[in-house]
């Protein structure tokens, strides 16, 4: 299942072989499609021109058609594709400020950069303007650091924001895109014949056009794919993971996943991994007892809190404790089968926690045997509290194999204009 570890697949070179293709064959597009030519690019704001909202709008839909409709055909793992997080109000200011520096100096970052490379000289000046601001915004960045990471959001979609499916997003946003390039191309010949000395609009031309017949083909072919999308539906946890249940099932019942509690201990004070203990049993439970720094969730809430675990940094481990291993272990299988990495299961839960870090603390219940119950008696609910939940940072020696591997989540990049 995509994406691919191009890097184990085709080693360095080929892929940046296929990343420069990528990038050769994009700059390509781009000015083929007039976007080497400033005047071109400002004409959008002044409606004289809609080649930039015809081109850019298209890929947008093309693009957003294929990614959710390859996740719901199982062949891409949507949670390994890098989404930039949310932070509102810096992200309006930032894009208000692009938006008139593009009315400007005529292009985007993106741009820039491809009609640099055509020996434009008044893009090679902007680039130099874009570079030197880069600069001069990381050296000020502390001024405002309050506000540059206010309003954060995580990774927030419009589907989150209107309540929406997926698969209806992606249908209505298809539909009124297609409405949106009809009126787009009404504007442009309307222009075009109120003022026939002004530059022509390469989309609007007969030389340059592709036929009517074509363009209708197009639009109904991306009009059926959203609507594939819609009916097929992005798959839930148990679906994605029967399509990883192969590989991921063997390392369970190896128990290559289930770490000793003397290897949670070490993880607690390694410098070198963040970890994150997700604590999956009930409110009960949790209060009774929990491991220092630990967080609950229910099993019900892993999918939605998948994308911001996704957004922890790459060396993150995530381990799930219950009580035994039966709640921890449905808990593994949602996250693994969305995409998260390194997540590993506390082995025999918090009643084996106790048994090796308390032991001789709280004494054992007459009766045990459910997996999920706890073992042990407290007199109290003490949470952290309980001198169990904070072992020392001296190692005691306890033994044990260790099993952590350090997995990247997946490519991250950047974003930008074109």
């Amino acid at each position: 299942m995509a994406p691919f570890d191009l890097i184990a697949i085709l080693g360095k070179f080929g892929t940046y072989a296929i990343y420069l293709a990528i990038g050769i064959g994009f700059g390509v597009a781009l000015e083929m499609s007039g976007f080497a030519v400033s005047t071109k690019l400002t004409g959008q704001f002044y409606l004289r021109d809609q080649t930039v909202f015809q081109v850019m709008f298209t890929g947008v839909i093309v693009a957003m058609v294929l990614v959710f409709g390859a996740a719901a055909m199982g062949w891409l793992d949507i949670n390994r594709i890098w989404i930039p997080e949310t932070y509102l109000w810096p992200g309006i200011i930032g894009g208000f400020m692009i938006g008139v520096g593009f009315i400007i100096g005529g292009f985007c970052p993106g741009t820039s950069v491809m009609a640099a490379a055509t020996g434009k000289i008044d893009a090679i000046f902007y680039l130099v303007g874009i570079l030197a601001g880069i600069v001069i915004f990381g050296e000020e960045t502390s001024r405002f650091d309050t506000f540059y990471n206010s309003s954060y959001m995580g990774r927030f979609l419009i589907s989150d924001w209107l309540g929406v499916s997926i698969g209806w997003l992606v249908f209505i946003v298809v539909v009124v895109a297609l409405f949106l390039l009809w009126g787009s191309e009404l504007l442009a010949r309307a222009y075009s014949a109120k003022e026939p000395d002004a530059p022509q609009n390469t989309a609007s031309t007969p030389a340059t056009r592709p036929s009517n017949t074509w363009r209708f083909a197009g639009a109904g072919v991306l009009a059926v794919a959203a609507l594939a999308v819609l009916l097929i539906g992005q798959p839930d946890p148990a679906a994605l993971w029967e399509r990883v249940a192969a590989t991921e099932q063997v390392r369970l019942d190896e128990r290559l996943v289930q770490i000793h509690p003397a290897e949670l201990r070490s993880l607690t004070f390694d410098p070198n991994v963040k970890l994150a203990v997700i604590d999956v049993r009930d409110e009960a439970n949790f209060n009774i007892f929990h491991l220092r720094d630990s967080v609950r969730m229910d099993l019900a809430d892993l999918p939605a809190a998948v994308d911001d675990l996704v957004a922890l940094p790459d060396n993150t481990v995530y381990v799930i404790v219950s009580n035994g291993e039966t709640l921890s272990t449905a808990a593994w299988k949602t996250l693994v089968a969305l995409g998260l990495p390194n997540v590993y299961i506390l082995e025999g839960g918090i009643n084996n926690w106790i048994a090796v870090y308390g032991e001789g603390m709280y004494p054992l219940l007459a009766s045990i045997g459910n997996d999920e119950k706890l073992d042990y008696v407290f007199s109290a609910a003490l949470g952290a509290n309980a001198p169990a939940a904070t072992p020392s940072q001296h190692d005691d020696g306890t033994p044990f194999v260790p099993k952590v591997e350090l997995q990247s989540a997946g490519a991250k990049g950047g974003g930008g204009c074109g």
